[in-house]
């Protein structure tokens, strides 16, 4: 069955979202007309979008070794390479270089044909539908978000001349873990800032022909009882506030809800354990799901 996906950001806990994209094509839908996503649901979309199988996608996760992407991913390096993490922050913004991740992806699209979004086009007219694949990141110096490909004529540029993995990687940029994305003089960071779960970026007027799926990561609520949860919760609040402002009724009944079992979101030296562990909570939300999720009753109430 064919369905447009929207895929919800959470760093390394975008493993869940692969085992909920599992359990949705052992209901049925697997022909993934346009996909959508943020941060790292901007990764498992862009596999999705390339001709990856759920199945596939979950052997190059679990494979993924995601320390070797990162020049600092633990609290030890402040006192390791401290100059060099000081040096991060006051010139470039950030500590980590993203070129890692981007070179990671790079290769996984290669291997599917996939270079620049002009590889992913699908033939429609209508500009919201003319790629399979669209990503959001952040303009901070517009103070805007940017939805891609299409809006990187901002800047100058051809939509099917961007490299799909650049695209991504703008989106990832968590402020301060990684180095800012430059666009002419504009600051370009992780897409979640402005919008983690852009559901609604395939919604048309009138009842739709096939259903848009959103895959959400639900993060467990924690009382504040220091410094670092309070810095905790105004991350989320950052994430999931405004997406959570603008949630309707019916975005809420055509998304999966998952919990993400207390994961940090950039926990890069995440184990085996919680990997699995992170999956089979995807695949099991999903399946709760997809088994009573009924298409004509949500057309019925929500869009007749």
């Amino acid at each position: 069955m064919k369905a447009d996906g929207v895929f919800e950001g959470g760093g390394v806990k975008g493993i869940a979202l692969v085992g909920a994209l599992a359990a949705a094509e052992d209901y049925g839908y697997d022909d993934w007309q346009r996909v959508a996503g943020t941060s790292a649901g901007a990764i498992i979309a862009a596999l999705l979008a390339s001709g990856y199988s759920s199945w596939e996608i979950k052997g190059l996760m679990l494979e993924l070794d995601y320390s070797d992407l990162v020049d600092h991913n633990s609290f030890w390096d402040l006192f390791s390479h401290p100059i060099d993490i000081l040096k991060g922050i006051m010139f470039e913004y950030g500590i980590n270089s993203s070129q890692g991740i981007r070179e990671w992806l790079e290769e996984k699209l290669r291997a599917k044909n996939v270079k620049t979004f002009g590889d992913l086009r699908t033939g429609s007219d209508k500009e919201r539908y003319r790629y399979r694949l669209r990503v959001i990141a952040s303009d901070i110096s517009d103070r805007n978000i940017l939805v891609l490909p299409q809006e990187i004529e901002k800047y100058g540029r051809r939509p099917d001349e961007l490299p799909v993995a650049e695209a991504v990687e703008m989106s990832i940029l968590f402020p301060g873990y990684f180095r800012p994305k430059r666009l002419g003089e504009n600051y370009v960071i992780d897409g979640g800032i402005l919008s983690n779960f852009p559901v609604w970026l395939f919604d048309c007027d009138g009842v739709p022909r096939f259903p848009t799926f959103g895959f959400q990561l639900l993060e467990r609520k924690e009382p504040i009882t220091g410094p670092m949860s309070f810095a905790r919760e105004i991350l989320y609040t950052m994430l999931e506030g405004h997406d959570n402002e603008h949630q309707e009724d019916s975005n809420l009944v055509r998304s999966v809800s998952i919990p993400s079992t207390g994961v940090s979101t950039l926990s890069f030296n995440l184990s085996q354990d919680n990997r699995e562990t992170l999956y089979e909570s995807g695949n099991r939300a999903a399946r709760e799901f997809f088994s009573t999720w009924d298409f004509d009753s949500y057309k019925k109430k929500f869009r007749s």
